[in-house]
């Protein structure tokens, strides 16, 4: 089993009467499994700290991102929005859609971000870690609502050190790139000491940070020590995904104690989310979930999701009901005494009145997404995949026949109820259609080799995947 590491102290750092305002941060993994942490089940790899944040607050069993991969999740959860509203249907924006050119490729000009909402309430706000929401000088987090930014623009990148690294992949404070060679160690830790920086700076005022981890998404880089921790695990890539994990974690555990120790932590609600389902890929687990990042089964689009607030949260719970990455926005902006202007158009909900008890309901009637091919609903238990032509095609013909499934019996999805309940399929299937009306022309295609990946994505969706 891999070792949980030693924990980190601060005994000397001075304290602070809690702030009018709460604190705010939101810590986003990178392509985490489902089930590669304690409060999700895992037993193999420890993250005590994970575990620590779960049991200081509200543990959301059925939390799902926006997309199930990495820029359109972002910029669901950055903007609050249904990002198929303004164009951000798909991942790696390289090639512009037709009616679009390069200057489109990253968080439309137009839409507010949670940045935006944050600095107008009054907070001192920082996005650290990977942005991958554009890497022109108009898309930069200095320009989208953070006062300050320590990360890097592009998508993935070494945690080493690079030596004239690409405009994408060079590490940046605010928009000047670093000395990676005399500043970089190993990017976890160093995205947290800018992280523990920031929060001595502004002990004494209302911060909001966006603490966006590349961990555990690939390239496979992890600390010896880290790896000689994970000793009792075999397969070397799950091995280096759990010592990546349990830097993360150790990571995290520093922010904690240091919030501690600043006496911050019961004014400070704290998300811990993960970007999409963990990879196609053995180092990764997201059991007992069917599907992996890419994918609109739950293990594409399901992920773990906390809400700690030990001032005004309930402590240990858990949250059966259905939500979203696009209610951090308003939930967080509620937390800091503020609501989201009506001609912002968000999709996402505070969730405050539900988490604290004042209402019982669920915060959604329905949820959707879109990825070209693939689109979902769910309305309660009742799940419906479609898997239809392209939204640039004139008539959208089916491609795979409709697929529904009860969530709450059948979580794995193992049994297409379609024919078993035609009128809720049509329900349903209605209800999409009206949704997508309301949506943008995707403005790129998912990356150059675009096509493979949507042959793939069909394959992918099939209920037996040799049919």
């Amino acid at each position: 089993m891999c070792q949980a590491p030693v924990a980190f102290s601060f005994a000397n750092a001075s304290a602070k009467t809690p702030a009018a305002k709460p604190n705010v941060i939101i810590i986003l993994s990178d392509d985490a499994g489902y089930a590669d942490f304690g409060f999700t089940t895992n037993k193999l790899i420890p993250t005590p700290n994970v575990d620590r944040l779960a049991r200081n607050g509200i543990v959301f069993t059925q939390g799902y991102v926006s997309a199930s991969t990495c820029t359109p999740s972002r910029m669901g959860l950055m903007t609050g929005r249904y990002q198929q509203r303004f164009g951000a249907e798909c991942n790696v924006p390289t090639i512009p859609t037709p009616g679009y050119t390069k200057e489109d490729l990253g968080l439309d000009l137009s839409q507010h971000t949670i940045g935006d909402a944050m600095r107008d309430q009054g907070y001192r706000t920082i996005a650290i870690g990977k942005w991958h929401l554009g890497e022109r000088p108009k898309y930069h987090p200095n320009r989208r609502g953070f006062d300050e930014f320590y990360g890097f623009l592009g998508g993935s990148r070494s945690y080493w050190p690079l030596k004239n690294p690409a405009v994408g992949h060079a590490i940046r404070h605010n928009d000047k790139p670093v000395d990676e060679e005399k500043e970089i160690t190993y990017l976890t830790d160093d995205f947290t000491d800018a992280a523990l920086e920031f929060v001595d700076r502004n002990r004494r005022q209302p911060f909001f940070m966006y603490l966006a981890y590349n961990a555990v998404h690939g390239p496979k880089h992890a600390k010896e020590e880290d790896i000689e921790q994970c000793g009792q695990i075999s397969e070397k890539g799950r091995k280096l995904v759990a010592a990546m994990t349990r830097s993360m974690d150790h990571n995290i555990g520093r922010l904690l104690n240091k919030l501690d120790a600043l006496k911050l932590t019961e004014n400070t609600l704290i998300v811990f989310v993960n970007d999409n389902g963990g990879p196609q890929d053995i180092s990764y687990s997201n059991s007992p979930l069917r599907g992996f990042k890419g994918t609109y089964w739950e293990g594409g689009i399901r992920v773990p999701f906390v809400i700690s607030w030990p001032a005004k949260l309930p402590k240990g719970s858990k949250y059966t009901h259905s939500v979203s990455s696009l209610d951090l926005l308003p939930t967080c902006l509620a937390v800091g005494g503020g609501k989201v202007p009506p001609d912002w158009k968000i999709d996402g909900v505070n969730l405050l009145p539900f988490i604290q008890g004042d209402s019982s309901k669920a915060p959604h009637e329905i949820l959707f997404w879109r990825f070209w091919r693939v689109s979902v609903a769910r309305r309660g238990p009742w799940k419906l995949i479609r898997v239809a032509d392209d939204p640039l095609q004139a008539e959208r013909k089916l491609i795979l026949p409709l697929m529904l499934f009860n969530i709450d019996t059948d979580p794995a999805e193992t049994k297409n109820l379609a024919k078993e309940y035609p009128q809720r399929t049509q329900q349903l299937l209605a209800a999409l259609k009206n949704w997508e009306k309301t949506l943008a022309k995707p403005r790129w295609y998912d990356g150059s080799n675009w096509k493979h990946w949507q042959n793939e994505s069909v394959k992918n969706h099939r209920m037996h995947q040799d049919g």
